[in-house]
């Protein structure tokens, strides 16, 4: 048998048809780095003076610069998906390295009420999208929808962005995300 021939017959199956594993899947893109963002909306449809609905997100990115457009990625049936399928405009904020609790906080599964995290932080009424705004972010973006792409068990919705601001100078530093952890960037 030939060298090719063997190693072709000798190496590890694909473990289903479909690809990787879950596991495989996770434990390679654990080590792309990500920036880390708060995506917030306001639902006019919640309540009698809507509801204020936030999530933190490391798949974002912008996708054009013209038109400025951003992408972010949100679990299908989420309760950030439904909003944004019929609220067409939303906020991202780029978070710092020293609001590591806010990411944790907006991530967690199963949190009682996005209204009180909000309460507890400084931000302001978004001018364009009605969203709240993180005042302390390293900047923010007010977006309008343009197109949903349907991709596995996700949404990626691509925004037209329609206002943006840097809140923070030189020496703020982002907040990232690796190996499942929050941290910061070494210079």
């Amino acid at each position: 048998m030939s060298r090719a021939l063997h190693e072709q017959t000798t190496k590890t199956p694909v473990p289903h048809p479909e690809g990787v594993s879950e596991d495989e899947f996770k434990a390679a893109m654990a080590r792309l780095t990500a920036g880390v963002v708060l995506v917030s909306a306001h639902d006019p449809d919640d309540g009698p003076r809507g509801e204020d609905v936030g999530m933190t997100a490391t798949a974002f990115m912008s996708v054009s610069v013209e038109p400025p457009l951003v992408l972010v990625s949100v679990r299908d049936g989420s309760r950030m998906d439904e909003v944004l399928e019929r609220q067409p405009r939303w906020a991202a904020a780029l978070l710092t390295e020293g609001q590591r609790d806010i990411a944790g906080r907006f991530a967690m599964k199963g949190r009682l009420s996005d209204r009180l995290l909000f309460r507890e932080l400084p931000h302001e009424r978004g001018e364009v999208s009605g969203a709240p705004l993180l005042r302390e972010a390293l900047a923010v973006v007010e977006c309008h929808t343009e197109q949903r792409v349907r991709a596995g068990d996700h949404n990626l919705v691509i925004a037209r962005v329609l206002a943006s601001s840097v809140r923070h100078g030189e020496g703020t530093g982002p907040l990232a995300y690796f190996r499942g952890r929050y941290g910061k960037l070494s210079p």
